[in-house]
């Protein structure tokens, strides 16, 4: 779907990381509005997130997003 390979991986991982976000807010329980405040982003954000528009999401803030859910992100790298 992406144009590059370097575009299919990064899209990957961020479709990992709103995944598991998406997935952490709804067994917490949280609202969209708790589940803002708690990773420092608006409401609508929080929507974005829910229904899954990836595009909308850098690497770094869903990192950020994740870490200030109380996650914690582990990476590996290997050949292709």
């Amino acid at each position: 779907m992406e144009d590059t390979p370097q575009e299919a991986e990064n899209m990957r991982l961020r479709s990992r990381l709103v995944i598991a976000l998406t997935e952490h807010i709804e067994s917490s329980g949280w609202t969209q509005s708790s589940a803002a405040e708690r990773l420092g982003v608006t409401q609508p954000r929080v929507s974005d997130l829910m229904r899954g528009k990836i595009n909308l999401f850098s690497l770094d803030a869903l990192v950020n997003m994740v870490v200030a859910a109380g996650m914690h992100v582990e990476m590996s790298v290997r050949a292709a």
